[in-house]
C-alpha cells in the first residue's frame, strides 16, 4: 500500500500518513496479527469504548489501517505541563474500569477484554476525550492482569533514574487509589510477562523487583 510521510515510530511499529483522516501502522519486523487486533478494536468500539476506527478490508496481518487522531499522548501532555500526573493516573484507572465493563467476545462470563499495555504513551488526548491505541497485546482474561501490567509499567519508571520518575510515581499512586481489581495473581503474572518481554532492556528487567515492592507499598 502506498503511504505518505512517516508520522511516528515506536519500539515495534512505524505509523505513516495515508488518505485523508487515516493512517497505516506497519510492523517493522513483519510480524503480528493486525487483523485480529483490529477486530478487538471494533468489538470494544461497538460497546462505546474510545478507540480509533479501523478499516479491516485494507489491513493485513502486519499493517493496520486506522483513523487518524489529533492530539498529544497522555505522556506528552504530562511532560508539557498541560495535564497533571494525578489526573493522568485517575484517567488510566477509569479507562481500565470502562474496558473491563465490555463483555468478552468469548462465552466465558468471568473473562473480559484486556489491553495489556495501557500506559500514558498509549492514550491520545483528543478534543473528544482520551482514546486508547496500540492493541497488539490484547487478549481475554481476568482484569487483575490488566491492572497489574499498567501498574508494573508505571512502577518500573518510578523506581528508575529517569527525569520522569516522580511523574510516574504520582500516576501510579493515583491509579492504585482507584478501587481497582489489582490482585496478587495478576501482579505476579504481570511481572513474569514483563520479564519475558523481548523489548525490555536488561536495566528494565532488573527494576522489576523494586517496582513490585513499590506497588505493594502503595496498594
Amino acid at each position: 500500500m502506498t503511504t505518505g510521510r512517516l508520522l511516528g515510530t515506536g519500539r515495534d511499529n512505524d505509523v505513516y500518513e495515508l488518505d485523508a483522516g487515516w493512517v497505516l501502522r506497519r510492523n517493522r519486523e513483519g510480524w503480528g496479527d493486525a487483523i485480529a487486533e483490529g477486530a478487538v478494536m471494533e468489538h470494544v468500539r461497538a460497546h462505546g469504548y474510545p478507540v480509533p476506527r479501523v478499516r479491516l478490508s485494507d489491513s493485513t496481518p502486519t499493517e493496520l489501517v486506522m483513523e487518524r487522531l489529533s492530539g498529544p499522548t497522555m505522556l506528552e501532555a504530562c511532560l508539557a505541563g498541560s495535564l497533571g500526573a494525578e489526573e493522568a493516573g485517575a484517567t488510566l484507572a477509569g479507562l481500565l474500569r470502562r474496558l473491563h465493563a465490555v463483555p468478552a467476545r468469548s462465552s466465558a462470563s468471568d473473562r473480559r477484554v484486556l489491553h495489556l499495555d495501557l500506559h500514558p504513551d498509549n492514550v491520545m488526548l483528543t478534543s473528544e476525550g482520551p482514546y486508547v491505541i496500540d492493541w497488539s497485546n490484547t487478549e481475554e482474561g481476568h482484569p487483575g492482569l490488566d491492572w497489574g501490567i499498567s501498574a508494573v509499567i508505571l512502577a518500573q519508571v518510578a523506581v528508575g533514574d529517569e527525569p520522569v520518575a516522580d511523574v510516574a510515581r504520582a500516576m501510579l499512586t493515583a491509579l492504585l487509589a482507584d478501587p481497582s481489581r489489582l490482585t496478587d495473581d495478576g501482579l505476579a503474572e504481570a511481572r513474569r510477562r514483563r520479564a519475558a518481554n523481548p523489548t525490555m532492556s536488561r536495566r528494565e528487567v532488573e527494576l522489576l523487583g523494586e517496582a513490585e515492592e513499590l506497588i505493594r507499598t502503595i496498594a
